[in-house]
């Protein structure tokens, strides 16, 4: 079976528009999360990553009018649109659109501004396929905060299976006051930027963005990151708590790892969810300990971009990814000291080490967890 690759990629977000912005937003330590005034939840207000809608009209501009699409799609759009810029011959005929999302246009409930039907995902998902010509029906991938990893592989798999020549994968959230009100209901939401894994963390901080990366067979750069595999398991604990022994991501782990015959020291570099709440850190880490990866460098994007749901995970593989084609390890930003209970080896700051295999973990809601392997291929 021929190996899919990550080829080109796109992250739209409060730290740049492109891959490449975020990437130098990254290396210069910044941070997404900025404080904004929230009356009906909080009198203090919440710090979160969030992209002026202005902004975003102002590059939407270029390439459609921005009153036709909501915020969340607009983002999408462009995010897609980098990537086609990128990928000029790219038949659309073949091409498969798969969107990864958690919520959608939710933030337009009761506004009235768009048909009532663009609350659906499948609907918003139409409109994004429409507004490039996509000529085959887009697929929906909304599995929780696993969402975006997901979407990967089922891209891979439906690729493999003959159904795609390529597929580029899509998703995106926003931080309304539907799910803001959500995690502030389970009292998660930190009063200050979120610290993974840190001893004093005190809950998460969201963050809206949109990414987009094109999966197919055909790597033809001399240094290229391949998709290996991916595993998932569901440890059916709660609706919305984490399995207290990390069962479900230990099965993704351990389960992907032995399919692919590697050790748990061949990984070079760790990017977990780290969402910075007290039980997902703590199930993070004995997860990771059960599975002998507790010496490897693991780190959290989370305090770059704070949590963006159904994007999270999408996001953090691209990062993942230009992690291995640099040879690039990206510092836990916001870490302080190690508060769980088992030993961890988080990236304290940027370093240059010699990079093959990565690991991808997300966990969400629901107790659904993902593992996955990507690996560096250089052509001589």
């Amino acid at each position: 079976m021929k190996r899919n690759y990550l080829l080109s990629d796109s992250i739209i977000s409060p730290l740049g528009f492109g891959t490449v912005e975020n990437l130098e937003s990254i290396h210069r330590g910044r941070s997404a999360l900025n404080f904004h005034k929230n009356p009906i939840f909080s009198e203090d207000g919440v710090y979160a990553g969030i992209i002026p809608e202005k902004i975003i009209n102002e590059a939407f501009n270029q390439i459609g009018n921005p009153e036709l699409y909501t915020k969340l799609e607009k983002l999408i759009i462009l995010a897609i649109q980098e990537v086609l810029n990128e990928n000029p011959g790219l038949k659309l005929q073949d091409t498969g659109l798969i969107i990864s999302t958690t919520k959608g246009n939710i933030d337009q409930l009761g506004k009235n501004e768009f048909p009532e039907e663009r609350l659906y995902l499948w609907k918003m998902a139409e409109v994004i396929a429409s507004f490039f010509g996509f000529e085959k029906k887009p697929v929906v991938v909304s599995n929780a905060c696993i969402s975006g990893a997901l979407a990967i592989k089922t891209a891979n798999d439906l690729i493999s299976a003959g159904r795609f020549a390529k597929v580029i994968v899509a998703g995106g959230d926003l931080v309304s006051d539907f799910v803001l009100s959500g995690f502030q209901s389970f009292q998660a939401i930190s009063p200050e930027p979120c610290r993974p894994f840190s001893n004093d963390r005190q809950g998460i901080s969201l963050g809206e963005a949109a990414a987009a990366i094109l999966i197919g067979p055909n790597g033809k750069e001399k240094e290229k990151i391949a998709y290996v595999d991916a595993c998932t398991a569901n440890d059916a604990n709660h609706i919305s708590g984490p399995s207290r022994t990390g069962e479900g991501l230990y099965l993704s782990i351990s389960r992907l790892l032995s399919a692919c015959n590697i050790f748990p020291e061949e990984i070079g570099f760790l990017s977990a969810h780290g969402t910075a709440t007290t039980y997902n850190d703590e199930m993070e880490a004995i997860a990771f300990n059960r599975t002998g990866l507790e010496k490897i460098p693991v780190n959290s994007f989370k305090g770059y971009y704070g949590h963006t749901l159904g994007t999270s995970a999408l996001i953090e593989t691209i990062l993942t990814k230009h992690s291995l084609l640099k040879n690039e390890l990206f510092a836990s930003v916001n870490f302080s000291e190690s508060g769980v209970s088992k030993p961890l080896n988080l990236i304290k700051q940027h370093i240059h080490k010699e990079l093959k295999l990565a690991l991808k973990t997300a966990s969400g809601f629901g107790g659904c967890n993902l593992a996955m392997l990507l690996k560096k291929e250089t052509d001589e």
